[in-house]
């Protein structure tokens, strides 16, 4: 076996140096059952390159001795150069089969919109790896070939293509295939006999009635005829049509079927007298089309593709005039609107079929029959029209008839409760939707019981005796009802009581709607409103929430007095830098599982911020449980983290405060027991210390960094810096990443490390996030105006989590584009992948509408998060940043691969990206050969202020020119 191979390998290398064909790699070979299933090989078969190609090389599928041997196959046709594919077929029973390769001229599903596939002879010639060549059949619709295999044979076939692509390619029994054209001919024949008949009659009621109507009805009836005669084949048995004009002469009817629509659009409805401009408009149309009929003889494709296009405009705006005129009571259009309904339906039939989204077999003749069922009732809606004097009895849809069509429309169900005999009708929609028996529902009120959630039985039960008692009122009520499988769905009840003539309620009638969707998203929305992402835990927002409701009853009702811990991971940014963010987020996971296990049910644990968490302990009261409870939380954390064949040591800074008489207000324990936990950091870590009001002098210094940063804007403390985005290509400025530093009066230039996270828990990240982005806003439009609007450049600003999950963080987006004359994309606003996952849903809302805008957006950091392909997909980013973890660090050449995928997965998406943490030529160089568009870092710049980034640009601007 190693000698077969070894040998098969030699074989390759001389092919690849010494020949110039396309080589197809190994085939799986695919079993012929002898019980003459149809089997359908399209996604089987191998292409051999999407280029053409003289000759093609194929190693064929493994025989029954386990040896793939390879085979050469050059072209037969024409100029020497074809398409191919490659299959293989295997009998493993012990009949020689007969079976015929199939492959059809043209097929409507998948054939495309704009350029469509018109159709052609597919297959030229299909060679063998052994035996005899398939034969060729004759066939006027598709490539036929009649295949042979000996019993146990495994047979490679090499497809020399005519065209670059093969829509379908079936294998079928000669019988079944026989049978099965025959089927399609009787029903193409039936077709064909209703539309001819149907053309016939129309046009003799034109020369008897001789109105304008019957001859546009008539030629869209004759054009849908030969549109059928065309597909169906029956036009090559009228007039001898050369291989290839078929695709002129499909294009051609398609051509004809537009224009014939749109004239009897137009003249049925009498547009003339409407308006002359719909004249104009029609007769530029119909120019257009005419006009097209010369494309179709050089450009069948363009043609047709145009064509489909047309057809399906006039059909909808054939529809917005229909509805319009039928609203102002014009008799012809309230007519044709049943009629045109189904037109629509056609049009999305049709157009999931081109499109390839519907490819069944059935779905063409379908069309072909739904086309020739629509003619028909236009043509009984014209007659009707003509024969009845064209006037429709007024009053012929009633207010009951249109709040039943209504009612089917909003699809809801019809939900009745006949009060004199306690039987509640649902229909079969709704035991549907439950996957319950029909009829499950139908019966007294007393058995919803059985199937309405606990919590809404008592409440379902005094809606409808109030109802009754009352005799007024309205339902609206939301309630669950069991399912099959025992899960419940949530439904919207909106009904009325109908009195009788005694004054009682006979009956109460509305609507029973599904809202289970909205339900569970807006679920979902306020879970994520007030619990972390990551850990599951409640937020800073509802630890809040529940501490003051602790503090209220101890007030009031003598409750337990509540105890908060604060604890804050010692040294965890150097896990984040030193093991990247996603292990740092599972390290956080596994702390919050390990602090869970310590908690009775009415105490709560939260992470309020990055690596800070907080207890709320009421469970206990006295002062030595209390310190036990804390000693057990430090234990806990002091315990080692395994991760892969390294464990992880951690200890945390605890700050405890207990609620006394004074205290009223949670946050001033929260900041009481904050003060002690900054004070446990300043000794060193790894302590718990409780707060006693000596400590708050200590904290005093982080209440005047707040207090500071508080008036650090309106003082112009805070800088904005630009740091450069060159492109790899040619190492020209790109765009600015723009950076915040605060320059304290007395402590000097404080890093954001230092007061980011300040802000981000008091608030100021909100107004500081909207000074950094106006700033940024005005200098980059300041840049665009001297460099002139058609030179690229942008500024990114990075997006903290209080700004995302802000209400008004469009409207200031809106504010500051609106104020700033900035080229449309060029600002662009980054958020990291942790953030955008706190809450997707609502973040793909805010995100989209920023787009729409005029903002681009930037993906931060990524690769170092959730890095979820899914949202990926669904966000609208324009750009992506990788982190600098990639490029740089101890472990970054064995990442080159990931960063390769990303790169790749980026440009899939239409992504550009951006490579974070540049610091040498190498590592430019690698990026470039990566295909990164753009690098960051200090090999290209520190970040500088606007002026010197001016400097940069126009420097750059004038030795380009030079």
């Amino acid at each position: 076996m190693l000698l077969n191979r070894f040998v098969a390998a030699v074989f390759f290398v001389l092919f690849a140096v010494v020949g110039t064909a396309t080589h197809v790699q190994a085939l799986d070979a695919i079993n012929v059952p002898l019980d003459g299933t149809t089997l359908d090989l399209t996604k089987a078969v191998e292409r051999a390159s999407r280029d053409p190609s003289d000759r093609v090389q194929v190693s064929t599928a493994p025989g029954p001795d386990g040896i793939v041997r390879r085979i050469e196959v050059r072209s037969n046709e024409a100029g020497g150069t074809s398409y191919w594919v490659s299959f293989a077929l295997t009998n493993n029973g012990d009949e020689q089969i007969d079976r015929l390769l199939v492959a059809p001229h043209f097929r409507l599903a998948n054939s495309g919109l704009l350029i469509p596939d018109l159709g052609a002879s597919r297959i030229a010639t299909v060679t063998p790896s052994q035996g005899f060549a398939p034969e060729r059949q004759a066939s006027q619709e598709a490539d036929v070939f009649r295949v042979t295999l000996d019993p146990g044979a495994v047979v490679t076939f090499v497809a020399e293509l005519r065209t670059p692509v093969l829509p379908q390619l079936y294998l079928w029994e000669p019988d079944n295939y026989k049978d099965a054209i025959n089927s399609y001919t009787l029903y193409h024949g039936i077709v064909l006999g209703i539309s001819g008949l149907l053309a016939l009659f129309l046009t003799i009621v034109f020369v008897v009635k001789g109105t304008a109507m019957f001859p546009a009805t008539a030629g869209l009836a004759w054009s849908v005829l030969i549109y059928l005669a065309i597909d169906f084949g029956f036009w090559n048995k009228v007039i001898q049509i050369a291989p290839g004009d078929d695709k002129m002469w499909r294009a051609f009817a398609e051509v004809l079927l537009s224009a014939t629509l749109l004239i009897f659009t137009y003249t049925y409805l009498n547009l003339n007298r409407w308006h002359a401009r719909y004249s104009h408009a029609t007769i530029a149309w119909l120019v257009g089309l005419l006009i097209l009929l010369g494309v179709a003889v050089f450009e069948p494709g363009i043609a047709a593709g145009v064509a489909r296009f047309s057809f399906g405009l006039t059909v909808t705006l054939g529809f917005v005039v229909i509805i319009y005129l039928a609203l102002h009571h014009y008799d012809r259009a309230i007519m044709l609107i049943p009629t045109w309904v189904l037109l629509m339906v056609w049009i999305l039939g049709a157009y999931l079929t081109v499109t390839g989204n519907l490819t069944n077999d059935v779905i063409q003749p379908a069309l072909n029959g739904g086309l020739v069922l629509i003619v028909l009732l236009i043509g009984f809606t014209v007659m009707q029209h003509a024969f009845a004097g064209g006037t429709i009895a007024p009053g012929a849809i009633g207010e009951t008839e249109r709040r039943a069509l209504a009612l089917t429309g909003a699809g809801d169900i019809v939900w009745d409760w006949d009060v004199s005999r306690d039987r509640i009708y649902t229909g079969p929609d709704a035991e549907d939707l439950l996957g319950l028996k029909h009829g499950t529902l139908e019966g007294p009120a007393r058995d919803w019981l059985d199937v309405l959630h606990p919590s809404d039985r008592d409440r379902f039960k005094a809606t409808l005796d109030a109802v009754i008692e009352q005799r007024r009122g309205r339902i609206a009520q939301d309630f669950r009802l069991r399912a099959e499988d025992g899960h419940y769905r949530w439904f919207h009840l909106r009904a009325r009581p109908v009195l009788g003539t005694d004054g009682e309620v006979t009956r109460c009638v509305g609507t029973l709607s599904d809202v289970t969707e909205e339900r569970t998203a807006e679920e979902r929305l306020l879970h994520d409103a007030v619990h972390d992402n990551l850990t599951g835990l409640p937020n800073r927002e509802l630890f809040v929430d529940r501490l003051a409701s602790a503090v209220t009853r101890t007030q009031t009702e003598g409750a337990a007095r509540p105890s908060v811990f604060i604890l804050d991971i010692d040294g965890f940014k150097q896990v984040n830098d030193g093991f990247g963010l996603s292990v740092g987020d599972s390290i956080l996971l596994t702390i919050a599982r390990r602090l869970t296990r310590l908690l009775k049910p009415q105490d709560t644990l939260a992470r309020i911020s990055g690596d800070q968490f907080a207890f709320l302990l009421i469970s206990e009261s006295e002062p030595e449980r209390i310190a036990g409870f804390a000693d057990s939380v430090r234990r806990t954390l002091r315990a080692p983290i395994s991760f892969g064949d390294k464990e992880i040591f951690l200890t945390a800074s605890i700050g405890i405060a207990m609620h006394d008489s004074k205290q009223s207000e949670a946050l001033e324990i929260i900041k009481d027991a904050e003060i002690g936990m900054y004070y446990a950091k300043r000794l060193g870590g790894d302590r718990i210390e409780a707060f006693r009001p000596a400590l708050r002098q200590h904290g005093a210094d982080t209440l005047t960094l707040e207090a500071d940063l508080r008036r650090a804007i309106g003082r112009e403390e805070i800088k904005v810096l630009y740091q450069p985005i060159v492109r790899l290509e040619d190492r020209t400025i790109a765009g600015f990443e723009a950076l915040v530093r605060w320059d304290h009066p007395q402590h000097g230039r404080i890093p954001p490390a230092e007061f980011i996270p300040l802000a981000e828990r008091n608030g100021l990240i909100i107004p500081l996030g909207l000074f950094v982005l106006e700033r940024a806003a005005k200098q980059l439009s300041d840049w665009q105006e001297q460099l002139g609007r058609d030179v690229p450049l942008f500024v990114s600003v990075n997006v903290s989590s209080r700004q995302l999950l802000r209400h008004d963080l469009i409207n200031d987006v809106k504010s500051v584009l609106s104020r700033s004359a900035v080229t449309r994309g060029s600002l662009k606003l980054e958020l990291t992948e942790s953030l955008v996952m706190e809450n997707p849903e609502y973040a793909a809302q805010v995100l989209t509408r920023i787009r729409e805008l005029g903002a681009g957006l930037s993906l931060d950091d990524f690769g170092t998060g959730y890095s979820s392909l899914s949202y990926l997909q669904r966000f609208p980013f324009e750009t992506l940043k990788i982190d600098q973890s990639f490029v740089r660090g101890p472990s970054a050449k064995q990442k080159r691969v990931i960063l390769r995928a990303i790169i790749g997965l980026a440009h899939e998406l239409e992504m550009d990206v951006v490579a974070e943490g540049a610091e040498t030529e190498d590592d430019a160089l690698d990026l470039y050969d990566l295909g990164c568009e753009f690098a960051q870092g200090f090999l290209f710049g520190q970040p500088m202020t606007a002026p010197e980034a001016g400097k940069l640009i126009f420097r750059e601007e004038e030795a380009m020119i030079a």
